[in-house]
């Protein structure tokens, strides 16, 4: 996580025409800008959808650069209220970000509560997700041997955990892969169901606020602090909130809106529902007039 920095993902489109999806299509093209126009910019030449494409979102009303600015209305947030379980890092000063951002909505006019979607930490989601990231990290693997080196790539020449995903997803059988997808859209379908409309049995919020990581950025080496074979475990311990929305299709946004008394960057990810791209980049654009970013660094950066 870099200071001054807005960053944006919007779902699901895929990076063609070389790939179809990747990762079950859980991941895509987005950008690291300074700027949320420049993030809606961005997104504006790169979310068309080609031909073929496994996944379409649905189209937007009007150019995002042309939600830079607009009024906000009156939306319903939801502050994550719920703990990622004891195998995340759940720092303090992430969950003050959180609150900083959620008085920051108030201001801005929107109805601010405590709220989760009651899926989002299902114990079952990490294990469905990696088998498919294995079964991927796999096929990706052979495929560089085939076509680039002419030869199977070796395990000493793979990262421990690259290494284990690879054999994990060597044994899964189509039925384990086949299964996992579908236990994921089912799961995705109860997620969505939290942006839905009351109307229609939604819980009807508007945005999801939680941190973006689950700790500020670690010093250099941290991850492989206990050696490589822990490397993963770190990894996973690190980012409790973002890959549910690597799933979902969602468009989220990481936005720099908290600081540490260290002078260290902390995110905050804002989640809309599927295909409101829209709604995202006008509260972002808010909150960055209401607390500017792109002129802020650490007292060390790079």
């Amino acid at each position: 996580m870099r200071s001054g920095r807005a960053e944006a993902d919007a779902g699901p489109r895929e990076p063609g025409p070389e790939l179809g999806e990747s990762w079950a299509g859980a991941t895509i093209d987005g950008v690291v800008t300074r700027s949320v126009r420049d993030t809606a910019g961005a997104l504006d030449a790169i979310g068309v959808p080609m031909p073929g494409d496994p996944y379409a979102a649905p189209p937007l009303p009007r150019p995002l650069v042309e939600e830079v600015g607009a009024p906000v209305g009156k939306l319903r947030m939801g502050l994550l209220d719920a703990d990622p379980g004891e195998q995340y890092l759940d720092d303090p000063a992430c969950r003050e970000a959180v609150e900083r951002t959620g008085r920051l909505l108030e201001e801005l006019g929107c109805t601010v509560e405590p709220g989760t979607p009651e899926a989002v930490f299902d114990p079952l989601f990490p294990r469905f997700f990696t088998t498919t990231i294995a079964a991927d990290t796999a096929l990706t693997i052979s495929a560089f041997g085939r076509f680039a080196l002419g030869r199977p790539v070796d395990d000493a020449e793979l990262e421990p955990r690259n290494m284990v995903n690879r054999a994990v997803g060597r044994k899964l059988s189509a039925e384990d892969y086949l299964g996992a997808r579908t236990w994921l859209g089912s799961w995705t379908r109860r997620m969505a169901a939290w942006w839905a409309p009351a109307d229609v049995g939604g819980a009807g919020f508007d945005l999801l606020v939680t941190p973006t990581v689950g700790a500020p950025p670690p010093e250099l080496g941290w991850f492989t602090a206990e050696g490589p074979e822990q490397e993963g475990r770190r990894i996973n311990s690190f980012i409790p909130y973002t890959a549910q929305f690597n799933v979902t299709g969602q468009p989220a946004i990481s936005l720099p809106l908290h600081w540490t008394a260290e002078g260290l960057p902390v995110g905050v990810q804002l989640v809309a529902a599927s295909g409101r791209e829209d709604v995202l980049v006008r509260v972002a654009a808010a909150l960055e007039q209401a607390a500017p970013w792109a002129d802020r660094r650490p007292v060390v950066h790079g």
